[in-house]
């Protein structure tokens, strides 16, 4: 089982991403469990105050660093020493994982390593302007973004997280193998896919996958997504797994041949 302990200003947001599809079997059958804490609720004080200004000015709110500090311990009931949360991670307690445009970038092979490694992930959502960097500098273990943009805070984040983990713990989806042939899971976007009916308002598919030849089939999938990857994501052919006749096909595109083959219309 992987359990996620996520820490967040707003818990009601991940009610609809945890209680459908794919994470609710998960969480039913047992393979993940997912606990929300609200961090307003470990803020010290009457009126459970969790940001404040930044000193020296500047615009926006801090989340301050006490309510983030007590949830955490109240959560792994354990009191975190001076020097840090690094000292309590060397004895096995989990990582503690913030969610910020700052971290970085959460990727497929780093979904993989992250679900064959931990049994257990504190999630942290930063909100307003950003955290008090004290919570980066002796409580966070690793520093997470979904991507290159902005977003309101790191609940978003943290839902693509345990959605990406999930689906990699095995049993979880009807086929194991399914995940392997998932774009970037290879280093490449994957090929494209048709169901019925074969035809539909005049647009056929390739003749090829109603030829019943399974190995020409491979082949052109394997084609179909070196060909797409050129065309949207070079930059994943310079670190994906390539054979030589990968290799060849990809200099026959650079010798004039169509990006991307286009389905037969009938």
């Amino acid at each position: 089982m992987l359990k996620f302990d996520i820490l967040t200003l707003f818990p009601e947001m991940f009610a609809g991403a945890f209680s459908e599809s794919i994470i609710n079997r998960a969480r039913e059958r047992g393979f993940v469990e997912i606990a929300l804490h609200n961090i307003r609720d470990y803020a010290p004080g009457k009126h459970r105050v969790t940001d404040d200004t930044p000193y020296g000015g500047g615009g926006g709110m801090i989340m301050k660093p006490e309510p983030i500090f007590y949830a955490v311990e109240a959560v792994l009931g354990v009191d975190i020493p001076p020097e840090g949360y690094a000292t309590l991670r060397r004895q096995g307690y989990p990582p503690v994982i913030l969610l910020t445009p700052q971290g970085r970038l959460f990727n497929q092979p780093l979904a993989r390593q992250m679900v064959t490694t931990h049994q257990h992930l504190v999630l942290i959502c930063g909100r307003y302007e950003g955290v008090d960097e004290r919570v980066r500098q002796f409580l966070a273990t690793d520093e997470l973004s979904i991507g290159d943009y902005v977003l309101s805070g790191g609940e978003i984040g943290a839902m693509v997280v345990v959605d990406a983990l999930t689906r990699l713990i095995p049993g979880v989806l009807g086929d194991d193998a399914a995940t392997a042939k998932d774009s970037h899971s290879e280093g490449l976007l994957e090929h494209p896919h048709y169901t019925r009916p074969a035809e539909f308002r005049g647009h056929g598919i390739p003749d090829i996958l109603l030829s019943g030849h399974h190995a020409n089939q491979q082949v052109w999938r394997r084609q179909q997504s070196l060909a797409r990857t050129l065309a949207r994501r070079p930059d994943l052919l310079e670190t994906a797994s390539l054979t030589d006749a990968d290799h060849d096909f990809l200099r026959s595109l650079g010798q004039g041949s169509p990006v991307e083959q286009q389905p037969d219309s009938k």
